[in-house]
């Protein structure tokens, strides 16, 4: 999340200065102590890099409200005009009626992609560009280890176009990986750009642009195919995603700070998500649903269970949002996107071991409803529970990690007889692995067609259980409600 100073009008993405840290946070030095000490423990830190736009605080847009006289008018995008670019899309359509705000001070409209207080860069302007590029050397020379960049598609505007993914933006956005690979290798840049695959994929560039990108396609399917019981939405956006480069890598994610976002999917599969997640409309917000994993699931321990297995064995690296590993729950009674950015439960002490401050003060209060009561729901509790969420996801990650298949192998589907199935190899060099995901709440039978594995033996990774030899014949399985299972194929007997 933004740390930069703010006046907080937007969690931190109205940015007011892009070299200093927020008061409420810390000071410049706090960070540099934090980043130097999590290398000690070999952690790495990248936060959020917002480019598009400042908030209207800026020093930047309050010097441009001068006029054109100003060294800073041509930092935003003016117009005498709200007509401009007509028929870009609204963003947060619940609240903004235009892109286009009235400056009573220039006498003009600046445009905004975004909320009215965010004016947006003019990066037409290569004075923007530098400014920019000299703001990540700033916290790069402080020992960050990359950024996550916010709102890529956004940066120019032209007539007649959407205003997003043009030439000009992939132009900087090698600008950026110049910066990175010239002068701080090893650092990563990571977009947060939500469009469907033909319009993500030319963010990966040619190696040249971002290391990683998250992957907002699938995100929703896996829920759409969770609560249609069928593999299908998975299987098509899959197979729609083109191969990346081998440079590259997906970030795979269920849930973030944002609302679960609803571009990517059709109309009527919209409709149905709304309808089956966000029954109340206070769980609704722009075209999306404000809501944690944990209450997606109804607090379904074996549907949870089955999102993970989901996100940890298909293509990507995992990106786990802080609270969900134990289940946390959500505050639809606050208002916009904070119900899902309530305090971390560590503990079921004061502030659930938060902060040591007066509760009144804390940014966003703690959750304290009888189902995800932080005294209830926290890591303290879930540490001395060996059958915890927060255990068993830690299981499952590192065996994980041990198998290179899981990170970097290619995918293939395995034809069934079963819709409810989801099955699939992926396979790294000599290693092939087969996951199997029963998607219903009932048990269900399925044949796989495993032909070309013929005479291979399939090694349970999450168990010692024999299992028959692969034949030329279906290959019969029954899986429980919800549940997975993970095979090394080998052809070892003794498996």
């Amino acid at each position: 999340m933004p740390i930069f100073e703010s006046p907080l009008r937007d969690d931190g993405y109205d940015v007011s200065n892009f070299i200093s840290i927020d008061h409420s946070i810390g000071t410049v030095k706090d960070f540099e102590r934090l980043t130097k000490t999590a290398h000690e423990y070999g952690l790495r830190i990248i936060t959020d890099l917002v480019i598009s736009h400042t908030s209207d605080q800026h020093y930047w847009f309050r010097e441009a409200q001068r006029g054109p006289d100003s060294a800073f008018y041509n930092y935003y995008v003016w117009s005498d005009t709200d007509k401009k670019y007509e028929g870009v899309r609204i963003i947060f359509s619940d609240t903004e009626q235009s892109n286009w705000a009235w400056c009573q001070a220039t006498k003009k409209y600046y445009w905004h992609r975004f909320f009215s207080h965010q004016p947006d860069l003019n990066y037409d302007n290569l004075e923007v560009q530098d400014a920019m590029l000299a703001c990540m050397r700033f916290w790069l020379d402080r020992g960050i280890d990359g950024f996550r960049v916010d709102a890529v598609p956004f940066l120019f505007e032209r007539e007649g176009t959407s205003c997003e993914n043009l030439p000009e933006t992939h132009q900087f956005c090698k600008r950026m990986r110049s910066l990175i690979d010239q002068n701080y290798p090893g650092a990563i840049l990571l977009a947060e750009a939500n469009q469907w695959p033909k319009d993500l994929m030319p963010y990966f560039g040619d190696c040249d642009e971002f290391h990683m990108a998250f992957n907002f396609p699938l995100m929703p399917r896996m829920f759409l195919a969770l609560r249609r019981e069928d593999r299908q939405p998975i299987v098509d956006i899959i197979e729609q995603l083109p191969a990346i480069p081998k440079c590259c890598q997906w970030a795979t994610f269920l849930r973030n700070h944002d609302e679960l976002t609803l571009e990517m999917v059709s109309e009527p599969d919209r409709e149905y998500m709304v309808e089956n997640f966000a029954f109340d409309p206070r769980m609704r917000l722009n075209h999306g649903i404000r809501r944690r994993l944990a209450p997606l699931m109804a607090n379904d321990r074996r549907q949870i269970e089955l999102l993970y297995s989901l996100l940890l064995s298909l293509p990507g690296s995992p990106v786990i949002y802080y609270g969900d590993e134990i289940g946390m729950g959500d505050n639809i009674y606050l208002g916009d996107r904070n119900g899902v950015r309530t305090p971390m439960q560590w503990t079921g002490d004061r502030n659930a071991g938060f902060s040591q401050a007066d509760n009144s003060r804390l940014y966003q209060p703690i959750i304290n409803d009888p189902v995800y009561h932080y005294q209830e729901i926290n890591v303290e509790s879930q540490l001395r529970s060996p059958s915890s969420l927060l255990h068993w996801l830690r299981r499952m990650l590192k065996l994980r990690s041990t198998r290179q298949v899981f990170s970097r192998g290619n995918i293939r589907f395995i034809d069934s007889n079963n819709q409810h199935i989801l099955a699939f190899v992926r396979e790294w060099q000599d290693e092939k692995a087969l996951i199997v995901h029963n998607l219903s709440n009932c048990t269900q039978p399925v044949h796989l067609l495993l032909w070309d594995h013929q005479d291979c033996y399939l090694e349970q990774i999450f168990g010692d259980n024999d299992f028959p030899a692969i034949t030329a014949e279906p290959y019969f399985m029954s899986l429980s409600p919800y549940s997975s299972c993970w095979f090394i194929i080998t052809k070892n007997v003794e498996a």
